[in-house]
């Protein structure tokens, strides 16, 4: 089989590379994490005229009608740059609850909103128990009523100290759901909550009464989610990985130690291709994995853990590398890589580690 991206997807990526270089280098990152809240809006607004809020919406709620490959090459160079802010959570997570489970009445509400960058959501999977495996539904304390009230507790929700909507996963009866919670009703507080990774900010979300409508799917949309969640993060991963090799290689370059470069010295050069030996296959695997489930095929829910495992352990030891290839400089706050070493441990953790999809992958391989 020959399988590659298409020519609108390589301009697609091409693209994303050339935007978020001129409006989103180093230094702005660092602003925006010097803010309370952490979230550009001007970026953003530029960002929703290029389409991307809406890249995955379906057209008949104002978006581009396009699938998780497309997104994936948006959301590699959001890794490459590090970009700040709520769109891997928002118009792709929550937009993807709202895509596969919401009415009509509700995604005109919400997917249009989003589509037209008017809107911002997020998704509240965790509790204290820390777990988010579908056959485990006792990690989730979080319970709707009858009347779709909610009564619990989530923890490290990305960016719901700006979002309108929040998708929850709540149970019911012993059956796992989603829903949505304006986070302007009554019943619903959230704290901020302090982070290791600026570039991302986390809160608790309090749900005291709090009303929601609920979406269809159960306990199989839960699992959708999990995976495109595991394929989103996966492909930041892979981006994050580049920009670390390609900034340590950089300095490996005009560093000079004994009177030459210290690229020039054999560990280093064997530091280089280490992260270029696991990036190359992981990048098909990633590819794969999008395209499963863009097409809902077999084993869409076995790839996309793959996919996420891998990428997140890369990314964390090929961050590792480069630190270790700055020196001394690599540990420093005035110095860049720590942007990416931090997002790394982010990813590492965010929506499950990958001992926990390498489990999900050995009991996904029983069936």
């Amino acid at each position: 089989m020959d399988f590659g991206l298409s020519e609108e997807q390589r301009q697609l990526k091409e693209s994303a590379r050339a935007f978020l270089s001129g409006e989103c280098p180093t230094t702005f990152v660092r602003k925006v994490m010097a803010t309370d809240d952490g979230y550009p809006g001007e970026l953003y607004d530029q960002m929703a005229k290029l389409g991307w809020a809406g890249l995955i919406v379906p057209e008949k709620f104002g978006g581009a009608g396009l699938g998780m490959l497309d997104m994936a090459m948006i959301l590699e160079e959001g890794g490459y740059a590090a970009l700040p802010g709520p769109f891997l959570f928002s118009s792709v997570l929550a937009a993807s609850a709202l895509k596969l489970g919401g009415s009509d009445a509700l995604n005109s509400k919400w997917l249009t909103a989003l589509a037209e960058g008017k809107a911002i959501g997020t998704v509240a999977i965790v509790e204290s128990a820390g777990s988010i495996d579908a056959r485990d539904i006792s990690a989730i304390a979080t319970r709707g009523d009858a009347g779709w009230h909610l009564e619990g507790t989530k923890m490290f929700v990305p960016y719901a100290n700006v979002a309108d909507f929040i998708v929850v996963a709540g149970k019911h009866d012993s059956d796992i759901f989603l829903f949505v919670v304006d986070t302007k009703s009554p019943g619903v507080t959230i704290r901020t909550l302090k982070n290791l990774d600026l570039t991302r900010r986390v809160s608790s979300v309090e749900l005291k009464d709090a009303p929601a409508e609920r979406l269809g799917g159960g306990a199989d949309l839960f699992t959708k989610l999990i995976d495109v969640a595991a394929v989103a993060v996966a492909a930041d991963s892979l981006g994050g990985t580049e920009r670390a090799l390609e900034m340590a290689v950089d300095y490996s370059k005009v560093r000079e130690q004994f009177g030459k470069p210290i690229g020039s010295f054999q560990a280093l050069k064997h530091a280089a291709a280490e992260i270029v030996a696991d990036v190359e296959p992981a990048r098909a695997m990633l590819w794969y994995a999008a395209y499963a489930q863009d097409t809902d095929a077999a084993d869409a829910s076995r790839t996309a853990s793959m996919a996420k495992a891998r990428l997140c352990d890369i990314y964390s030891r090929g961050t590792d590398r480069a630190v270790l290839m700055h020196g001394g400089i690599g540990f420093t706050w005035e110095h860049d890589m720590h942007l990416w070493f931090k997002r790394a441990r982010f990813n590492e953790s965010y929506f499950g580690s990958p001992a926990f999809y390498r489990e999900r992958v050995a009991v996904l391989g029983e069936y």
